[in-house]
């Protein structure tokens, strides 16, 4: 079984994110801050993370970046909604240069969720 990092703030995120992926067959491991989901990477393997940009304590652009130094292989997708100041554009443009990574805006569709996540790792 396929196991799926998710770290975002938003409670009602990581829930849908959740349901979404153990429906599909996947085991999914949650963290609600960079720091807490970069604990979790450094203990267990993950065929991917779901990365928030933006969130308190370590933010989605730093935690993909320290993760690329210890694996630059890791698949990640990055998701979005913005800042207060910076759109989500730009967020997901950033990370989309730091290696294997894909993109999506929030709001998202389950479809999405499932294609992006089935051609970064199969199912």
């Amino acid at each position: 079984m396929k196991r799926i990092l998710i770290i975002d703030d938003e409670l009602p995120i990581l829930l849908f994110l959740r349901a979404i992926l153990e429906k599909e067959g996947y085991q999914v491991v949650e963290a609600t801050d960079g720091e807490k989901g970069m604990e979790l990477f450094k203990q267990s393997h993950f065929d991917l993370m779901i990365v928030d940009m933006v969130m308190p304590v370590k933010d989605g652009l730093k935690m993909i970046m320290e993760v690329m130094e210890l694996a630059p292989q890791q698949p990640v997708i990055a998701i979005s909604g913005g800042g207060r100041v910076i759109p989500k554009e730009r967020y997901l443009t950033v990370a989309s240069l730091l290696g294997n990574v894909k993109t999506i805006s929030k709001p998202f569709s389950r479809e999405v969720i499932v294609e992006t996540v089935s051609d970064l790792i199969g199912s």
